[in-house]
């Protein structure tokens, strides 16, 4: 019956439980960490303005064709290896030299710039929401283990209370039946166990074990010293035998 009565009251507190929260939201495939991206993005747009300056100086220095292949190179260091085809595709294109040609491919090399551009802006902001979930993930975990012991808790409270109320009623029946000899202890058992949560969960409490414990040791102590004490002093008495 009082194992039936504990089970009801552990499922209680957990009805009683703060309700789950809204599910979390689906975290981005994408680093939680904000370092990876920030230092790949320097790394890239290091790479980028070394380029974008080779061909200013390129530019610039037209009429030198020793620093129009010196700075062309310099410029390719900083790139991949570029495929045959699209080396064949601009040989073509210069061969041609068609002012038309080159007003398309600088469209469509501002056009994909704008689309890299906005692809690494959208890698940045799901990394923020990665990071974002993460860090809820975190805090619901955290959370969820605050009330697990919460609930730890409440049930070994509520079971020292139905221990204490079990024997407070038979201390009852007993100083009602057998007499207050038998009865009282029962009670002072119950009113000893019905406060143990509050004994446990005191600041003092550690401090109370302590001394227990050390006055304890003194006293076993102090009875061992007595034991012995009264042994040899019990041997010096006895008279020496014939």
């Amino acid at each position: 019956m009082r194992l039936l009565l504990v089970i009801a009251l552990v499922a209680l507190a957990g009805c009683k439980s703060k309700p789950v929260d809204e599910p979390l939201p689906k975290q981005p495939d994408a680093p939680t960490k904000p370092d990876v991206v920030a230092t790949l993005g320097k790394d890239l747009d290091k790479t980028d303005h070394r380029v974008a300056s080779a061909l200013v100086a390129i530019e610039r220095n037209a009429d030198k064709p020793k620093v129009v292949v010196a700075e062309s190179r310099l410029a390719q260091s900083y790139l991949p290896q570029p495929p045959e085809a699209d080396v064949a595709f601009a040989m073509a294109r210069a061969t041609k030299a068609d002012p038309v040609d080159y007003q398309k491919q600088m469209a469509f090399g501002r056009q994909l710039a704008t689309a890299v551009n906005k692809a690494w802006e959208k890698l940045e902001a799901q990394q923020a929401e990665a990071l974002r979930v993460s860090q809820l993930k975190d805090a619901r975990i955290a959370e969820l283990q605050k009330e697990v012991e919460r609930v730890k808790k409440d049930a070994s409270s509520q079971t020292w209370t139905l221990v204490g109320a079990g024997l407070a009623v038979c201390g009852a029946l007993c100083v009602a039946f057998l007499g207050p000899r038998i009865g009282l202890p029962l009670l002072l058992c119950g009113a000893f166990c019905g406060s143990v949560p509050f004994i446990i969960d005191s600041p003092w409490f550690e401090y109370a074990a302590g001394a227990t414990l050390v006055i304890s040791c003194g006293l076993g102590l102090w009875w061992l010293a007595d034991r012995v004490k009264d042994s040899v002093n019990k041997s010096n008495d006895e008279p020496p035998q014939a």
